[in-house]
């Protein structure tokens, strides 16, 4: 949820509550104010009743009263209480329908006899005058509580929209491109201190990106020269007629142990490169007929190693990726199935059009499942491997959209790819 929407939201919520809460109260005092006006008028009416009595020292129906109802019934005692007010519905003879009164019940004496004297006014003109001012009092609430919420997004949009706009310009930064972040000077303090940092933040991850762009380039170049050429001049030691076997046990370690640090070297590199989105020259590339092509180039070591490949069924499983990663992430990936499989087992590859799967026989796995795309996570201590395939293999997916899982069951290896 965007943050204009979630203030708005939040704004109307509060608001509600707040004029209803108004609403209410203001309907009660209304309310209490016009009861009051009409127990006022109540006891002027008891205050002429009292008068009438006391003159005439009798009651009777008199044209005086014609505006309230009147009752005087005689008791055989009087109540501790002086006076009380209730609401009470009398049926209209005319419309045959209750209709709302409020009753003043007091106590008065006439010829010697107590009488309870019930004066009471109709709340009909009340009731509606409460209705037309509770509905008036809605309408301009809801009124300013629209016009409010109108008001509100519409400043709250002009104020947000230099942080809108430098979101938008940050979406479009580059770290590749050479052209600094710039953002647009605004009138509001906070603002122009956010676009400050992250103009000085921009420009320092450039250059830090620039700095390990030229190491990586660099270390490509001057580690992987010298040791091709120690590569080389043990190559032409081994091959020396004139060595001992412990010196040829030497130089045969020194020679291995050159190898596995030109293939760290690499595929440190690799990483380095692919974390920093060095590959720009991406295309739609059919992972599945690589995987392919990559089986059949290896023919002759799966024959080696006594291992058979099942294919099928398979659809074209696209991808958009630089060549160079799609080629490096389905030769790690059969690597590692040849790697780690058993004497006569078996390499099945499957896909369809959102999924890849590539399937290898082997032996339980030792390691935890979910640290099995770490870096320098082996499943076996052999020396030729570095522990970085799966780890270019799961960087390579992270960076261009793609997902892997792992999964075994029953003596069978899988590497499933989906799209993210």
């Amino acid at each position: 949820m965007k943050l204009l929407a979630k203030t708005n939201r939040i704004y109307l919520a509060f608001s509600l509550v707040i004029y209803l809460l108004t609403a209410l109260a203001f309907y009660q005092i209304i309310r209490l104010l016009i009861y009051d006006e009409v127990e006022s008028r109540l006891r002027v009416e008891r205050r002429d009743f009292e008068t009438y009595v006391r003159i005439h020292n009798t009651w009777s129906s008199s044209p005086y009263f014609v505006e309230n109802k009147i009752e005087v019934v005689p008791v055989s005692k009087r109540q501790s209480v002086s006076e009380s007010f209730t609401d009470t519905l009398i049926l209209n003879r005319y419309d045959n329908e209750l209709t709302p009164f409020r009753q003043l019940t007091f106590y008065e004496p006439i010829h010697g006899v107590m009488h309870r004297v019930s004066i009471r006014k109709s709340l009909i003109q009340t009731y509606r005058l409460i209705e037309v001012i509770t509905a008036t009092m809605v309408v301009f609430l809801g009124l300013l509580l629209l016009g409010m919420f109108w008001f509100q997004r519409r400043l709250s949009g002009q104020l947000w929209y230099p942080f809108y706009d430098t979101l938008s310009r940050i979406k479009q930064f580059d770290l590749s491109h050479n052209s600094p972040l710039d953002l647009s000077p605004t009138n509001i303090t906070e603002f122009n201190e956010l676009n400050d940092v992250l103009q000085k933040m921009a420009a320092k991850m450039q250059q830090d990106y620039r700095s390990l762009k030229e190491f990586t380039e660099n270390a490509s170049h001057e580690i992987q020269t010298p040791l091709a050429l120690i590569n080389a001049k043990v190559e032409q030691l081994i091959q020396t007629e004139s060595l001992s076997e412990t010196q040829t046990h030497w130089i045969e370690t020194i020679y291995q142990a050159s190898r596995r640090i030109s293939r760290l070297t690499q595929g440190l590199l690799l990483l380095a490169k692919i974390e920093n989105r060095q590959f720009s020259d991406s295309q739609q590339i059919d992972l599945a007929n690589l995987l392919t092509q990559k089986l059949a180039d290896m023919d002759d070591v799966l024959s080696f190693r006594h291992l058979s490949i099942q294919i099928g069924p398979t659809a074209p499983f696209d991808v958009h990726l630089p060549t160079a990663l799609a080629d490096s992430l389905v030769t790690n990936l059969v690597n590692n199935a040849i790697k780690h499989n058993q004497p006569e087992g078996r390499i099945e590859l499957t896909s369809t059009a959102a999924q890849l799967c590539l399937r290898n026989t082997g032996g339980p796995l030792v390691t935890d499942p979910e640290r099995l795309f770490e870096r320098f996570k082996k499943e076996s201590a052999s020396s030729d491997s570095v522990g970085l395939g799966l780890a270019i293999v799961r960087q390579i997916c992270d960076s261009y959209g793609l997902q892997i899982a792992y999964q075994a069951a029953g003596g069978i290896h899988e590497f499933c790819i989906t799209r993210a």
